[in-house]
């Protein structure tokens, strides 16, 4: 499974509950008509989004699950097709600031909406990944949690991501080498909401 990600922030000016509710009429779009190979979909508050420039409080995560890369073509064509136009034309309206990412599920499941906290973890240029990536997982329940590794770089955001309840032993500053580092941003979904919608 991957998972495209847009972290984003709304355009100077832009009314945060109008920003918001048109990302959740997009996400709702594509649920109600969905591109093949689309798996579902969320939009959450972030606390900060440091690799989001310029550096502030708040911005949005949106996660996008899909089979496949094939899947990833056919979201990139549909969200500005005939259906979803109107709903995408309504957010890019009130849009600011935007960097993406592409990730591959390692282990766990996708759970999205009962994973108030992230962490990401990355290193140092030229460091070497070794078998970090077994050990971020240690700890971490795979039936409520996720981790997940970078697939294409299309911003600066971290190598790795780890979705869970809370921070695993995997993560602890005490068990990542030297280079790396983890860093936790708490989440709030805001669509689907309880009700699903």
């Amino acid at each position: 499974m991957l998972a495209y990600l847009l972290w984003h922030r709304p355009a100077d000016g832009a009314e945060r509950d109008a920003y918001e509710g048109a990302c959740a009429r997009f996400h709702r779009s594509l649920r109600h008509a969905p591109p093949a190979g689309f798996r579902g979909s969320a939009v959450l508050r972030l606390a900060e989004c440091p690799w989001l420039a310029p550096a502030q409080e708040g911005a949005y995560e949106d996660w996008y699950l899909l089979d496949d890369f094939t899947a990833l073509g056919a979201l990139n064509e549909a969200a500005v097709a005939h259906g979803h136009r109107s709903a995408h034309d309504d957010v890019a309206r009130r849009f600011g600031k935007g960097a993406g990412g592409l990730y591959g599920l390692l282990e766990g499941r996708a759970n999205l909406a009962d994973t108030p906290r992230s962490v990401w973890v990355s290193r140092t240029p030229r460091q070497p990944r070794g078998e970090l990536a077994q050990l971020l997982g240690d700890g971490m329940d795979p039936a409520q949690a996720s981790l997940w590794r970078r697939a294409l770089v299309f911003g600066p955001a971290p190598e790795y991501c780890l979705l869970a309840p809370e921070s695993p032993l995997g993560t602890a500053p005490t068990r990542l080498p030297d280079g790396w580092r983890a860093q936790a941003i708490e989440r709030e979904l805001l669509w689907p909401d309880s009700a699903g919608e």
